[in-house]
């Protein structure tokens, strides 16, 4: 007997599906796992403002300014403005008395370095994956960016506020809004 599959041959438009949310009991100690002023400030990049390593990897120390209290993400296509809350702003202060006490003459431009891009003569951006932070939390970097994405699309049903609040596309926005709240979204035109 031979089974021929009758939908072998369709092609439909992909399915976009969010992951599903964190625990909030995980959640809740995400911080308490950093052992330093490095960790916790890339912690509280991800978990509060939904930066990716790359953005991270990318920040220079002229896009911080502590007296306006914001940080600017440059991104190929755009900048996207973080206005640092009192949690961040402190996280920050903390990382830069470090880097400045560690490496007081360094002339590399990164917002985060470490003992190898401090003393580097090209100025590169740090090379790390940031995978080991996350690993003690039992979670992973993704999955709490996507997960603060999500809450935020949960709290309001505005694609523009995700937008302006984590400079992500319209399209994202519309993917996490869609998700999170299918019953205002189904009469939507696609």
């Amino acid at each position: 007997m031979i089974f021929r599959d009758p939908t072998r041959g369709l092609v439909l438009a992909g399915i976009n599906k969010t992951p599903p949310s964190v625990p909030s009991d995980r959640l809740a100690g995400v911080l308490s796992h950093a052992q330093n002023d490095f960790q916790r400030f890339i912690m509280v990049l991800v978990c509060i403002h939904a930066l990716s390593g790359t953005d991270i990897r990318r920040l220079l120390l002229t896009d911080l300014d502590l007296s306006r209290e914001r940080l600017i993400v440059r991104r190929p296509s755009k900048r996207h403005i973080i206005y640092l809350d009192e949690l961040t702003y402190r996280c920050v202060s903390a990382w830069l008395r470090v880097r400045h006490r560690r490496w007081p003459v360094t002339t590399n431009p990164h917002l985060l370095i470490n003992r190898w891009t401090a003393v580097d003569t090209t100025h590169s951006a740090i090379g790390t994956t940031f995978t080991a932070i996350f690993r003690p939390a039992g979670l992973t970097m993704p999955t709490l960016r996507q997960d603060r994405i999500r809450d935020e699309a949960f709290e309001v049903d505005d694609p523009l506020h995700l937008m302006r609040l984590f400079g992500i596309s319209s399209h994202t926005a519309m993917r996490y809004i869609t998700a999170a709240h299918p019953e205002r979204t189904a009469k939507l035109p696609r």
